[in-house]
């Protein structure tokens, strides 16, 4: 049974034509990630990942809470052992995302707390709603970001402001967060699903090596030193030479058409 077969207990996962909507679909636990939508998750990424009909991903949650991070009900009991699996086995699915193939783009509504910021985070392009919230509130129960918010919340703002939104644990407001550089743009909330779709087709019409070439040099700029970088980037630049859409795409400009590209 392949991802799309698939019934999920937790997730709600729709197909249009080339764009996937992973939903997240815990209400009664405010979207809350334990263990099961983590796997859940993981799987259907994983399956996406190695989908050539799928060119881009949408990640959701409601229109009142997006994900309100770990569901301490269960992170409660852990001790020492149970937190570090349980935080191997998280950065194992933040991996996963932070370094997927192919464009993702985070579409919030309400509530983005915890572990729900944290995806955001990992997440290409971030349409927020203007009923959009943010935290990191681990400090409030005495730990602190356990998927990336101490690292990420740095590279996406300045090391001030990620030691505010962390040592302070407060919400903010979607507002506040494009200011900071932590989403891309804030539309209304009955526009948000329809910008996100906008975005993932504009994406899964661009030639798919190139976005993944792009996407691979931009990360690699919080990894390395410049001149590695910018190697990496000329080596990218020049195997593309070597591509199927890049003949299609510069000689459909020439010949002034839409080009078609088959990720060749």
């Amino acid at each position: 049974m392949t991802y799309r077969e698939k019934q999920y207990n937790t997730i709600l996962l729709t197909i249009d034509y080339d764009v996937a909507i992973i939903q997240f679909n815990r209400p009664q636990a405010m979207n809350a990630l334990n263990r099961e939508m983590s796997d859940e998750r993981n799987e259907i990424l994983a399956g996406i990942a190695d989908d050539p009909e799928i060119k881009a991903i949408i990640i959701t949650g409601g229109d009142q809470v997006f994900c309100a991070g770990g569901d301490l009900a269960a992170f409660s009991k852990f001790g020492v052992v149970e937190a570090r699996e349980h935080a191997e086995r998280i950065l194992a699915g933040q991996r996963l995302l932070a370094n997927f193939p192919k464009p993702t783009i985070a579409a919030i509504a309400g509530f983005a707390l915890g572990g729900g910021m944290e995806t955001v985070l990992l997440c290409d392009l971030s349409v927020a709603a203007e009923n959009a919230k943010f935290a990191q509130p681990e400090i409030n129960v005495g730990i602190i970001p356990g998927a990336g918010a101490t690292q990420r919340l740095v590279q996406r703002t300045s090391i001030c402001k990620a030691k505010e939104i962390i040592f302070l644990g407060d919400i903010i407001d979607a507002r506040t967060a494009l200011e900071f550089g932590i989403i891309n743009t804030i539309v209304p909330l009955e526009e948000l699903m329809d910008t996100a779709k906008q975005w993932a087709k504009k994406l899964a019409a661009k030639p798919p090596l190139a976005l993944k070439m792009a996407k691979k040099a931009i990360n690699s700029a919080w990894s390395c030193d410049i001149e590695t970088g910018m190697a990496m980037e000329v080596d990218a630049w020049g195997m593309l030479y070597g591509t199927e859409d890049q003949k299609e795409g510069m000689k459909a400009f020439l010949e002034k058409r839409k080009p078609s590209f088959k990720g060749k």
